[in-house]
């Protein structure tokens, strides 16, 4: 009786812990740029508008997400339904997303986002300030890191440095907080830009369209992949990415189309 019991626990244990750790490692990345309304100027799935922004954050806070910063990296397989929201390029309609933040913070919801910034275009019209950098910072839901000095594509270049090092120095100064995080304009990496980001970062992102899956392969998180939220993503096609339903992904730049169960 005492076997046959013991048979029996090991089951239920088998058939329970496969789903309860599935969700804790299948983890989105998700990336933005600009959370506006788009008026004909630009790439149009490069826009999310604050509508939509806004109601994307509140199915995450209403379905038990944790958001994360890459400062929380190590705290992903602790909480429950992590998330990471990630914006690329430092344009002057995030701070739609303070505006938002600010709304739907409470004392069980904390949302976060990493704002990635083009250090040389800081300050530019259409871009956010130092003076909006470190505001946001100071808030503890932004985490502002590094999107390189000036958005080449790192294959081609000779001055790392300029492009990973100076932007990263310059960030910190801003903020007064360290800067660990690097994201790949346009995704574009190879061994070389691996090796040199590694002298500064801890981390990096890049566009490849999937879930983050912890393998322990070489160089993982200089890799992470990133799921594109596009302008035109309905509330259901959103719940399914988050969800971890999004079967199909093509890269966004052979224009990304995404199928569901």
């Amino acid at each position: 009786m005492r076997k046959i019991t013991l048979f029996f626990l090991c089951l239920f244990l088998w058939i329970q812990l496969p789903e309860k750790t599935h969700a804790a490692d299948k983890i989105p990345i998700l990336i933005y740029h600009s959370i506006d309304e788009f008026t004909g100027h630009g790439v149009r799935d490069l826009f999310v508008s604050p509508e939509n922004f806004e109601k994307q954050m509140i199915y995450l806070r209403d379905h038990g997400f944790t958001l994360l910063t890459f400062e929380q990296w190590g705290d992903r397989n602790n909480v429950k339904k992590p998330v990471f929201i990630t914006i690329d390029d430092g344009y002057k309609n995030n701070l739609n997303v303070l505006k938002i933040f600010r709304k739907l913070k409470s004392d069980t919801f904390t949302p976060r986002a990493t704002i990635f910034a083009i250090s040389d275009y800081i300050g530019w019209p259409d871009r956010l300030s130092s003076t909006d950098l470190k505001k946001m910072s100071d808030t503890g839901m932004f985490s502002i890191q590094s999107h390189t000095a000036t958005h080449p594509d790192l294959r081609k270049i000779d001055d790392y440095q300029h492009e990973l090092k100076d932007s990263k120095d310059k960030i910190q100064s801003i903020t007064g907080k360290p800067v660990i995080a690097l994201s790949y304009p346009y995704g574009y990496h190879n061994d070389k830009v691996i090796e040199e980001t590694k002298k500064y970062y801890k981390f990096a992102v890049a566009t490849d369209p999937k879930y983050y899956l912890e393998k322990g392969t070489k160089n993982e998180v200089y890799l992470l992949p990133r799921i594109y939220i596009k302008y035109e993503n309905t509330m259901d096609e959103f719940a399914k990415i988050v969800e971890g339903q999004a079967k199909v992904i093509v890269n966004f730049r052979e224009s990304e189309t995404i199928y569901y169960d």
